[in-house]
């Protein structure tokens, strides 16, 4: 038993073919001459090898006895097969295995010393997965269990290849020892719900307290290519640098597509601005590029060197050169050959991706043999090429959002109320420095400053965005099935019926929740199946108006209907702009109250931190009042801003609701401009607390309830001591006399957050009126209406 992979095991395993030979003693007696006669002889010559049938323990035995067992076996691994099928006897979920079939021994015979162990599979699940074998087999249970189990297995070239394992089970008996307790149902269902407690599977079935006796099969299905693509998918949907710019791990992943063992991959970035193809734009650069080679950028025209290549870039279509040296033979091809030669490339295929007949790039790959690469197998790119588009695409958005974040990082303007610090460190480093010496900034801390924060928030934008998206989908449909119906030119060909059933599958997907490729599907199914048959169809004059008004209310870059989704951004961006432009005014009139430190945020909603404090303003004496001032104008700027968005929605193209948040946080924190960054962030533990629950709270609930703090046109103000609630019930008492706030207010705790407790809540409704929003009062005149 030593030759076992997992030494525990609930089973004691006895290798048998008691079931094969029972079935071979049925034949024997069968009236069919040439069956009973093979039957009967094949029983005569096993009759001295009892063990086949009792049960085997020594596994020297069956090498022994190879031979025989082959003839036992003959009619389950048929002769004729044995080139085609990956097929051996094994013990389900060990290393066992023998008997195996042409094919699997030439596949292991390959690998070299290679062990078949289960990629992926530890003691643990197997012994798991053993127990369940036993509650399926012997107590009539049907837990599924059919996970996916593959070998990874290399080939004569050290190619990683992938198999999917399946198990044949139907000469196996499964039945207890002495040792083996009796479950009762309560001891099933435990079971059930404490998969990943092995010990309590230990107690319910100790080691080897069963008997497995009998043989499994398992045949292997290569799936290489399939887990391949997998992989590649799973690595470029990953948004780190790591999932483009590592080329050994694209490389292997290339290779088990292509089957070439020496394939190299390159990429070449295309710049459209300036027409110029650039090196792969990420920090490691470990992607090359072969059309480059050492150049960093080359200008379109001169990338192919007036070869027929050029074709790349005018009709957009893969081109494969198997043989790089006879290549170079055709009039104007010599100079890029011999750049490909350079580089130790033999053969190469060259395929532009291409984004709504746009370049983003070109994939490279290429090979130190001749004809290993070639117009054949390069349609295996295919495959992957959807998947590459959307990752280029997605990687030239992210390098230009790096060209913006480095430009609002050198360049971006220091908020005035604290210009003067950064400029006196700025002066002191400049008088210190010395010729040679290390340039080092030290970092910029503001102490006992008081922060302040809210937010307008559009609610539910996520729901509101997938909503637009499926009217906007529904109604592209609905216009295509209206065009097959109405139209005699279309109606009348083969494929209507087919691309009706199609459209109509799509419409009833989108009754359901949006998930997440949906859009994508649909897209590129209307772009390959719909829309090359409303160009290429011979149309009457009569129905020439009906797919032309359809082609027009398409957005040119998607291909998409765009009217809802066009609304609710429309939207989205109005209120944005609004709501900033009203807050950027009346900041302007709140730094006279007393200068401190302002930075807003465009999300869904607007949100602005300000920090007020001595050491912002040193040349002016502080004192708290000008706090309570600010507090006020806070509040009375959100009720401003909601009553804005209320006169807004009249006009908005899609009707958006808003809720607006106040954090109240009295204790005074200290803030510290991070050079890394290079923005302010909190200073210290304690102040952390801060940012932790402005993170958290705008979608806490009311404790015990599944109600949202945040309501639609109300004005959610949260804190966590008394006296801040006095405070802020003044204020609010103070508008409502103003005729800003309506009379009803609304008190409650809020739900117990991670780290965060003991918080408190008011909520009250600005009135929708014109007029009185206008007026800014001071915390003095608020005093003296409270007196």
């Amino acid at each position: 038993m030593n030759h076992l992979l997992f030494k525990e095991s609930p089973f004691k395993t006895l290798i048998s073919f008691h079931k094969l030979i029972e079935s071979l003693e049925e034949i024997a007696q069968s009236d069919v001459d040439y069956r009973s006669n093979y039957a009967k002889s094949l029983l005569k010559e096993i009759e001295n090898f009892p063990e086949l049938k009792t049960g085997i323990e020594d596994f020297s035995i069956i090498e022994e006895n190879k031979k025989l067992i082959k003839n036992l076996l003959a009619d389950l691994f048929p002769t004729a097969l044995t080139n085609n099928e990956i097929k051996a006897v094994a013990i389900p979920f060990q290393n066992v295995t023998f008997n195996y079939t042409k094919r699997f021994k030439k596949i292991v015979k390959n690998a070299g010393n290679f062990d078949l162990i289960i990629d992926n599979f530890n003691q643990d699940q197997f012994y798991v997965f053993s127990c369940i074998l036993i509650l399926n087999t012997h107590y009539n249970q049907n837990f599924d269990y059919s996970i996916p189990l593959f070998y990874d297995i290399p080939d004569a070239d050290g190619i990683i290849k992938h198999y999917r394992i399946l198990y044949n089970a139907d000469f196996i008996d499964v039945y207890p020892t002495e040792k083996a307790p009796d479950l009762t149902q309560e001891d099933i269902d435990e079971l059930m719900n404490n998969f990943e407690n092995t010990a309590l599977w230990k107690e319910k079935f100790p080691i080897e307290s069963w008997v497995l006796k009998g043989f499994g099969i398992i045949s292997l299905f290569d799936t290489t290519k399939e887990s391949a693509i997998s992989s590649l998918k799973s690595h470029l949907l990953k948004r780190d640098k790591e999932s483009v710019d590592n080329s050994e791990n694209l490389s292997e992943i290339f290779k088990s597509i292509f089957k070439v063992p020496d394939l190299r991959i390159g990429i070449s970035i295309y710049n459209d601005e300036e027409k110029k193809f650039v090196k792969v734009p990420f920090e490691q650069k470990k992607i090359g590029s072969f059309i480059l080679n050492d150049k960093n950028e080359i200008e379109c025209c001169n990338a192919f060197c007036g070869c027929s290549l050029e074709k790349l870039l005018n009709d957009k279509e893969p081109i494969s050169i198997s043989n790089v040296a006879a290549f170079g033979t055709i009039t104007g091809n010599s100079k890029f050959a011999q750049i490909l030669l350079d580089q130790d490339i033999q053969s190469c295929i060259f395929t532009p991706v291409v984004k709504d007949d746009k370049l983003l790039g070109i994939i490279e790959l290429a090979s130190a043999t001749p004809r290993a690469l070639n117009s054949v197998n390069a349609n295996n790119i295919k495959l992957i090429l959807p998947n590459i588009v959307d990752t280029l695409e997605r990687y030239n958005t992210d390098f230009q959002n790096e060209i913006e974040a480095i430009i609002q990082r050198e360049y971006t303007a220091i908020h005035s109320s604290v210009y003067w610090k950064f400029k006196a460190e700025a002066q002191k480093n400049l008088e210190t420095k010395t010729i040679g010496s290390e340039n080092l900034f030290k970092e910029i801390v503001f102490k006992e400053v008081y922060p302040l924060y809210g937010q307008i928030d559009i609610n539910g934008s996520s729901e509101h965005r997938n909503n637009t998206v499926k009217e906007d989908l529904k109604n592209q449909l609905q216009s295509i099935l209206q065009i097959f119906e109405n139209s005699k030119s279309i109606h009348k060909l083969p494929l209507v019926e087919q691309r009706n059933f199609e459209l109509n599958s799509f419409f009833k997907e989108l009754e359901k929740e949006l998930k997440a490729d949906t859009e994508q599907q649909i897209q590129s199914y209307i772009d390959r199946e719909i829309h090359p048959l409303l160009r290429n169809a011979i149309i009457a004059n009569e129905d020439k108006a009906l797919i032309d008004a359809y082609f027009e209310n398409l957005d040119p870059k998607t291909h998409l209907f765009y009217q809802a989704r066009k609304n609710f951004d429309d939207a989205m961006a109005i209120i944005n702009k609004k709501m900033t432009t009203v807050l950027d005014k009346e900041q302007n009139e709140a730094q006279q109250i007393f200068p401190h430190y302002y930075e807003r945020f465009k999300t869904d909603g607007v949100e602005h931190n300000l920090y007020i404090g001595a050491s912002i303003t040193p040349t002016q004496s502080f004192d708290l009042m000008y706090l309570n001032n600010l507090r006020l104008w806070q509040l009375q700027t959100l009720c401003k801003m909601e009553l804005e968005h209320h006169r807004l929605k009249q006009i908005l193209p899609y009707k958006l609701d808003v809720s607006s948040l106040i954090l109240v946080f009295s204790s005074p924190i200290s803030i510290r401009f991070r050079m890394d960054e290079k923005r302010f962030d909190v200073d210290g533990t304690y102040n952390a607390r801060y940012e932790v629950v402005k993170k958290r709270i705008d979608k806490a609930h009311i404790k015990g309830t599944k109600e949202r703090i945040t309501q639609k046109e109300k004005i959610t103000i949260v804190y966590s001591h008394q006296y801040e609630e006095a405070e802020y019930l003044k204020y609010i008492q103070f508008l409502q006399f103003k005729q800003i706030l309506e009379p009803t207010i609304e008190q409650f705790e809020v739900e117990e957050l991670q780290g965060v407790y003991g918080l408190k809540a008011i909520r009250i409704k600005v009135i929708n009126t014109e007029g009185n929003i206008d007026t800014k009062y001071t915390y003095q005149e608020l005093l003296a209406s409270l007196h």
